[in-house]
């Protein structure tokens, strides 16, 4: 087959065997386009320079010569040439090109053997001529024409005629729409990350305008609780954690700023371009004091220059080694290494961490371009910047003898109230048998020793110390009271138009960011050997990957002569949100698509290069990423446009013999893909279900009480013991995020690894995720305040039980087989009522509730 594929090449290359010189000239320059075409698309993309087996493919001479195996072409002999074995996968040697790719087509591997049989002829490219490599990724996105489909009165966007247009290329039929419910549930879990309540499901349902979805639609985009949901997805680009991981797993007290900032940014809308400069240049872009200027608030612009400067948060909480802290150099460089390795994949999606010990092996990106990129960063460090003004931090110093007057009164207080609880405990203890106050006092009981010790915990919990002070004791302990009370009355009352002033009297409030070091500390970057600190070779300065330069940004070289910083962060981030960059918008449009639908356009957001996977809809994407430049950078914009196209509608319960044959993946997007809700999802909507979710927002992060169980895996309990447990149960975004210690739940459902950035969560079905769902403290218990909510709402009508617990959990009443089974998991648990009859039904109403947490209906959203 091969060689009739070869001769009909041949005869139509070389239609005669009289050849003259000039019609000689052309039938090689024809060969040479051909088999040009197929180095470029197969090869090039690595072979451009030495840095890839030794072997530089763009002069001739480098072919014949070839690299450590010996020459890539033998001209007439392809039978020999390593570079055709290798595009054949041969049998008869190891090499197999492209890298981890495919056997070249048939046809191309005809054309580079009539090539090579014909003498290799090759025109030496030249850098002026050859801009390496020529991958789509590396263009600027252009925008397409919206194709033309034949079922147009389905298309109510662009976005549906593009996917229509491969659909009807592949003869594919879309599903229909979803209904209403599941429709309203998918919006809702979309953008807020919350369920919705039966009323709004109703409303919904109910409302005949054609608007109302769009109504729905931008009513949820207004909700403070859509930064809350978009706010976590780019805290897992950003590899975000309150402490740095590793064996001493250090806290960072304010990296919740940055989460909040987050969180602000995304309800505000803030154009994505800013935001990207703020993050990584806020400092340089929008210098600023916090300097009041003639009165005691600090101006709103400073406050929004402030704003950028906590973007910059984003490089202070990167994993630390806490050894590495006892060495600079050494502290520095794995900074600087993860700031560019966050930079490249969150904002580029790119691999720039495969160039960091050697040249990547696939994409067009040196050694010496990983450590121009560090040299970016080389004039910045971490620090701690106050977030008061100093008027406020001179009332801080005026009232601070006070602070100090009523801590040392607290102190008196709290230690006479522990010496009397103490008294009245020894008292109590007396009452009961020894081996009931042996349980007590141990200090980890089992549970049989927990269930002798409760008489005695409940008497202690419910002593009434009034009882056991003397009557001195009793005026000692009101006197006590009374200067504390006037401690706290000689404070200044809490002005809530500046909640700095306000907490810099308590507390000097800061933010950990990145500002430029001193000038004459800014270190030197090296290209280092295998990307170790102690093998330095070439000193670099800033620069960005050559194969994505186009000559339009200048970065300063670091100058001996007259030490100073430049602003090299500030014209990285002008240079990424450049409308024409060929990433940046690609880039964050495939996130938002991906959040939406549960998979990119481009399957692999955080890698744009050769070993990602190419995208399913190259049009749409870069329709797309115009479209976000061409409205302003706006994310909800973009929301706006996918939530209000037919593709976004569709059903995802839908199916059909040929798709799963052509497509099971669901590439071309003939139906909605369902997805499984995340582990803060789950947990908000376990307690937004039970009504008892506090949907306050921002502040310090909380970790909700841990069983023993949970508790046992830590070494070192520390500040990982609940912090604000006392309080209802906030949202799982501001649950303690720690990198040493996931949250279980979380863990459960897949929470990533924190130390890198995490471009899409996995999905798994693990027997722990169902075990946690039924036996753990928090489901059970959430489980017993859903059935309290369903009896104080419905009396005790178990069939309104049901119907109520249907619509609040899963937004639809139950079927008639779903409420004959709900009856009957009621009767069997309660059994007959006797004396213990209301306890037996609440118990069993419990175990329903915990039933209906179980459902695949309630982590998966259609």
């Amino acid at each position: 087959m091969r060689k009739l594929l070869l001769l009909a090449v041949l005869l139509l290359l070389v239609p005669c065997l009289a050849f003259t010189p000039l019609r000689a000239a052309r039938v090689q320059t024809s060969i040479q386009e051909s088999a040009r075409v197929v180095l470029e698309r197969s090869c090039l993309h690595c072979h451009e320079g030495e840095n890839n087996a030794g072997l530089d493919m763009r002069k001739r001479e480098n072919l014949l010569k070839g690299g450590p195996r010996g020459p890539a072409v033998v001209p007439g002999r392809p039978e020999v040439s390593l570079l055709y074995l290798a595009a054949a996968h041969d049998d008869g040697t190891d090499l197999e090109m492209p890298f981890g790719g495919d056997r070249l087509a048939e046809e191309e591997l005809t054309v580079l053997e009539a090539w090579i049989r014909a003498g290799a002829p090759w025109n030496d490219l030249e850098a002026a001529d050859y801009q390496a490599p020529a991958w789509w990724s590396f263009k600027s996105p252009t925008r397409p024409k919206v194709p033309d489909v034949g079922e147009t009165a389905w298309v109510a966007s662009p976005i549906d005629a593009f996917v229509l247009g491969e659909l009807e290329a592949a003869e594919l039929s879309h599903a229909p729409a979803a209904d209403r419910r599941s429709l309203i549930r998918r919006a809702y879990f979309d953008l807020i990350g919350l369920p919705p309540t039966p009323e709004e499901v109703e409303t919904f349902v109910d409302d005949p305008n054609e608007d109302s979805y769009s109504t729905l639609i931008t009513k949820l985009l207004a909700s403070p609780h859509y930064g809350e949901r978009w706010g976590r997805h780019w805290l897992d680009v950003v590899r975000y954690a309150d402490s740095t991981g590793f064996e001493s797993d250090e806290y960072f007290p304010y990296a919740w700023r940055y989460r909040d900032y987050v969180i602000k940014s995304f309800n505000e809308d803030k154009p994505y371009d800013r935001f990207l400069q703020e993050q990584i240049a806020g400092d340089e872009i929008w210098p600023d004091d916090l300097d009041t200027e003639g009165g005691y608030s600090i101006p709103p612009r400073k406050l929004r220059h402030l704003e950028a400067r906590i973007g910059t948060g984003l490089y202070a909480f990167g994993p630390v080694v806490g050894e590495s802290k006892m060495n600079d150099k050494t502290l520095t460089s794995e900074n600087l290494t993860d700031w560019v390795n966050v930079t490249g994949a969150a904002f580029m999606g790119a691999t720039l961490a495969c160039a960091r010990c050697h040249d990547h092996k696939f994409d067009p990106i040196s050694q010496k371009d990983y450590y121009r990129m560090q040299a970016i960063f080389a004039g910045s460090h971490t620090v701690d910047i106050p977030l008061s003004s100093r008027m406020a931090s001179f009332w801080r110093n005026y009232w601070y003898p006070k602070l100090i007057d009523l801590d040392g009164k607290r102190k008196g207080y709290k230690s006479f109230v522990s010496q009397i609880q103490d008294r009245a405990s020894a008292a109590k203890k007396e009452e009961f048998p020894r081996e009931v106050v042996e349980a007590y006092e141990v200090a980890k009981p089992t549970a049989e020793q927990a269930k002798r010790a409760a008489p005695l915990k409940k008497a202690i919990d419910d002593m009434d110390l009034d009882q056991y002070m003397l009557s001195e004791e009793l005026e000692e302990r009101d006197a006590l009271k009374d200067l504390l009370l006037t401690a706290l009355v000689n404070l200044p009352e809490k002005e809530p138009a500046n909640e700095v002033f306000y907490e810099a009297l308590f507390d000097n409030p800061t933010a950990r960011v990145i500002e430029h070091r001193q000038p004459e500390l800014v270190p030197d970057v090296h290209v280092l050997e295998r990307g170790q600190l102690t093998n330095p070779m070439e000193r670099v300065d800033a620069g960005i990957p050559v194969a994505l330069d186009d000559g339009a940004i200048f970065f300063e070289p670091q100058s001996d002569s007259v030490p100073h910083v430049p602003r090299n962060r500030q014209k990285l981030a002008f240079w990424l949100t450049r409308p024409d960059h060929p990433l940046t918008a690609r880039v964050m449009v495939n996130r938002i698509w991906q959040f939406h639908f549960g998979q990119g356009l481009l399957p692999t957001p955080n890698d744009l290069g050769r070993t990602g996977e190419p995208p399913t809809h190259p049009e749409l994407l870069d329709w797309l990423a115009t479209e976000f430049s061409r409205r302003g950078w706006s994310m909800k914009a973009m929301h706006w446009l996918i939530m209000n196209s037919n593709t976004y509608r569709m059903a995802s319960r839908f199916t059909s013999a040929k798709a799963m044959e052509i497509d099971p993946e669901n590439r071309f997007l003939w139906r909605m893909n369902r997805r499984r809700i995340e582990g803060e999802v789950l947990w908000d909507t376990i307690h937004s279900v039970a009504g008892t979710l506090d949907l306050k927002m921002g502040g310090r992060p909380v970790m909700p009480t841990l069983s023993e169980e949970e508790l046992s895996s830590l070494t070192d309990n520390g500040f990982w013991l609940p912090i604000d447990a006392s309080g209802p149960p906030r949202r799982g975004i501001y649950i303690l995020n720690r990198r040493g210690f996931q949250f279980p739940l979380f863990a459960k459902f897949d929470h990533p690894e924190n130390a890198l950035s995490c471009p899409r969560r996995d999905v798994t079905t693990v027997a722990p995720q169902a075990l946690w769902l039924m036996n753990n403290q928090t489901a059970y218990h959430q489980a017993e305040r859903f059935a309290t909510r369903l009896v104080e709402e419905k009396g005790v009508d178990r069939g309104a039980w049901v119907k109520r617990a249907w619509k609040l959990a899963l937004g639809r009443g139950p079927t008639p087989e779903e409420t004959e089974e709900a009856f009957a998991l009621l009767d069997d648990l309660a059994g007959t009522a006797g004396t213990n009859g209301d306890e037996l039904r609440a118990q069993a109403l419990t175990e329903l509730c915990l039933a209906v947490f179980n459902l695949n209906e309630f982590v998966y959203i259609d």
